[in-house]
């Protein structure tokens, strides 16, 4: 057995427990909410409103480069290498709020961006990110409530998220 078919039975209640607190209002925000991180599309059209803002220019480029690393490391690299199943795939009969997803689930991807988005607005200004952690923990959430993650690859896109924020903002500091 996969080491993450051992970590996925563990995962199981907590994510079940998640999906008991479906309600109407919920299954309809909640998808809506996690979108915003498809592709990183949402994150993508922040960093360049921010890049062609002078004031928010260097957060939007080092929003950018943390967001090129997410794609890197977490779809390009991660996702294929240890190719976990999503947490629906043990479940067929169950319903789903979204389309299922045709790539892995380690790392979470939309919560790996969102952090990583979080963060380096964060380090540039810190109103506008703790606002964006808000909406980061948010989409998180949103991953393990639509069931298309377990846990653990939540956590990880978190803490992936946080070091691709910070790593790129060290880098960019180390050019200017």
């Amino acid at each position: 057995m996969h080491v993450m078919d051992n970590l996925s039975q563990m995962e199981f209640p907590l994510l079940n427990w998640i999906a008991s607190m479906h309600t109407e209002a919920l299954d309809t925000i909640l998808p809506v909410i996690s979108s915003f991180g498809d592709k990183g599309i949402g994150w993508i059209v922040v960093a360049i409103v921010l890049f062609c803002i002078p004031k928010y220019r260097k957060a939007g480029l080092t929003m950018g480069l943390a967001l090129i690393f997410c794609l890197l490391i977490g779809n390009l690299t991660l996702k294929p290498l240890i190719a976990r199943p999503r947490p629906y795939t043990y479940f067929p009969e169950m319903t789903l709020l979204i389309a299922p997803l045709a790539d892995y689930s380690f790392p979470s991807g939309h919560t790996f961006a969102s952090f990583a988005s979080a963060t380096a607005l964060f380090l540039h200004h810190k109103k506008a990110g703790l606002a964006a952690y808000g909406l980061a923990i948010v989409i998180a959430f949103t991953r393990l409530y639509l069931y298309v993650h377990f846990p653990s690859d939540v956590l990880a896109g978190m803490l992936l998220g946080i070091c691709c924020g910070w790593i790129a903002n060290r880098l960019l500091r180390s050019f200017r």
